[in-house]
Formats: C-alpha cells, structure tokens, sequence
C-alpha cells in the first residue's frame, strides 16, 4: 500500500467502510479499506467462489470532447483509440517520452466523447503530463474525478445478481465493453471489467447516489464487501500489472511483458521514439513471475539473483490464497525470462529458490474474454 503526504480524502463510501468495521489505511491519498473483520483470505475466496464488491472511487476519470478527441488521446497513450468501437473500452499506457510509464489506464470511447480511467495515486500527475500536449489538438480535458463514485461487483455469480437489478440484458455486455443503463434505479456506465481474473463490473455513478447503490448492493444478501487487500492478492494470482509495484516510470512496456499495449501501426505518440530504439537494440531485462516450492512468501523489496548475480528485487508477491504457494514477480535478465528457469529471493539472510512460470498464475478465473 502507497503512503501519501497531507490531509487524506474519503471516497462517498467512507463512513459505510467505518461502520462495518473495516480497518482503514492511506492509499492514493485517501482512507480507504485494507480489509473488513472477516479478514483478506475470506474476502478472496468471495471473489473468487461468488461475488464481493470494492470501493475503488479513488481512481481518476478524466472525460475528453471535441472534434480532436480521439486524435489526442491515441496521441498521449500507447493502444490503437481510433480502433474502438462506441461502447468499448481497452486497457492502455500513458508514456514518458523515454518510453516509461507514466501510468497505466483504461479508456472509454462513448458516441461522443471519451473517458481515461487512471491510478488514483498518479491522477495529478497524469492529468499535468497529457496537459502538456492538449494545444496541439482541438479539444478539451476535464477531470471529473471528484464527481464519480465507482465500485466493482466482481466474482463468478456477479452477473446473476446485479441481473436482478438492471434491465439491461448483461448477457450482452462482452468482456471490455460497457452500456449505459440504470442498476437499482441509478443512472450509471455499466463495464464488464475488472482487476480480479474473475467475472464482473465496474459501476461508474454520480457520488450522489453511492449510498444508495451500496444500500441495494448489500440488500441482496449475496455480495461480500472486500478491500486493497484481497484485490492485491486477486490481482497478483492473474498477473495483472501495479503501478508502483511491476510498472513504473524506469520500465516500458516491452520490459513488462505488455508489448501489446503498444501500436506502433497506429502513427506518432509519445514514447513512440524511445521505444523503437529499445526494441531495435534488445530489450535488456522483461517481467516475469515464479513461485516457492518452499513454504516462503516473497516480499515486494526483497533481493532477486539470476545465477548468483543481483537481479533487482521483488516487485509484488503475495502467499497465494487460490494457488496455496509463494509467487511473485520480478525483472530478470532477457535471455534468462523463460518458464522453468529458476532464481532466487533473498529472505532475512537465505536464498529461496524459485521458478519463473508463465502469467496467470491463477488458470481457474471465470473473466469472459
């Protein structure tokens, strides 16, 4: 969890997370959830086994008009914009002209404007970088992120239970695709999309009605309220991506294994440069995972060595709720990045063992590509 500096912000949710009990931490510069009484490992195995719902209203949503719209964002962003069809969405990155993250982030594309969803600790910073290149387009940016409460239904019976509280058929949402439609009476952007591995949605709603949809999502009796903890560990087991953990502004994409964000088909945006050098020359090193065979859990910060010699240090690693072992990721030598090679984790003193396996390290999600 990231610390932050200054007076904390509370999301519409906070006072709901303080009465059921949740211990509260500083993430993203806000209080939020790290777990509620039921502990992390209960509220993974709900996500996991049936439906839990995260506060993830910390998140920054900025909306893009104008007739250049879509012009500047495949500009300031690495995946191909103009290739999204209205009512689709697609996971992208926000580069250094170095060809570093800046961040990553989702983009929207609705019939006539487009939304960047953003990591809630970077959305200053974001916001300034991509503000630097606005002139040159004709558009306009506005960060509404104090306006948006968000949460995410997700496990394998999310669907039939936010079924019963919209009218849209979500039968016909498709794996990052999103509708606008009511749930339990309250306008909102319904996306099939998530950080779990596991089937569900992001409810994007005006912070005015938050305590309202929470009300009708708790008044099912099937949704369990879960937290930073469990998504952490939900996410590590799908090898999804965190900002300040696996991706920073030290690596590209081609270092981090997500060389299909990148569309260099697509023309100029920034990076574009650095990253063509990269690649004619050699990546250098690539994100891998691997797993214990020990009983050991590899800590974000721990020593990694590839063949005895220093190869950075952990980036996340978690003891793995669903699969039952120690994993974890971290930047090995190119040449060295392939499944069953092993490395080793510097824990209080011993080196531990493991061996680099392939993304997910979870195979059982129910997420409908």
């Amino acid at each position: 969890m990231s610390e932050t500096t200054g007076p904390l912000k509370r999301t519409p949710f906070y006072d709901i997370h303080v009465a059921a009990g949740a211990k509260m931490v500083s993430f993203a510069g806000f209080e939020m959830p790290i777990q509620y009484p039921g502990g992390i490992t209960a509220e993974h195995n709900a996500v996991r086994t049936g439906c839990g719902v995260f506060d993830v209203s910390h998140m920054g949503e900025f909306l893009i008009t104008g007739p250049q719209a879509i012009d500047f964002v495949t500009y300031v962003t690495s995946n191909d914009v103009a290739a999204l069809a209205v009512g689709q969405v697609h996971y992208s990155a926000i580069l250094t002209e170095q060809g570093t993250f800046v961040d990553d982030c989702l983009v929207y594309r609705y019939a006539d404007f487009l939304m960047m969803v953003v990591n809630g600790s970077n959305k200053d910073k974001d916001f300034a970088h991509i503000s630097r290149y606005l002139s040159r387009f004709d558009c306009k940016l506005t960060d509404v992120s104090d306006d948006i409460g968000l949460l995410a239904v997700q496990g394998p019976k999310a669907q039939e239970i936010l079924q019963a509280l919209t009218p849209y058929r979500l039968d016909d949402i498709k794996y990052y695709w999103f509708t606008e439609t009511t749930v339990a009476g309250i306008p909102m952007t319904l996306s099939r999309t998530g950080y779990t591995g596991e089937d569900g949605f992001e409810l994007y709603h005006d912070a005015k009605y938050s305590t309202q949809l929470w009300k009708a999502l708790m008044d099912t009796g099937r949704i369990t309220p879960t937290a930073l903890g469990c998504r952490d560990s939900l996410r590590l087991e799908m090898g999804m991506a965190l900002y300040g953990n696996d991706i920073d502004d030290t690596v590209t994409p081609l270092e981090a294994g997500l060389a299909w964000l990148v569309k260099m088909k697509k023309g100029d945006f920034v990076g574009r440069a650095a990253l063509e050098a990269q690649k004619a020359a050699g990546v250098p090193k690539k994100l891998v995972g691997f797993t214990f065979t020990e009983k050991a859990i590899p800590r974000h910060g721990y020593p990694v060595f590839v063949n005895g010699a220093p190869s950075g240090v952990v980036m996340s690693g978690v003891m793995s709720p669903s699969v039952g072992v120690g994993l974890g990721t971290a930047y090995v030598p190119t040449a060295h990045a392939k499944e069953g090679n092993t490395l080793e984790v510097e824990i209080r003193g011993k080196r531990v063992l493991g061996t680099i396996t392939g993304f997910p390290f979870w195979k059982k999600g129910t997420v409908k590509r």
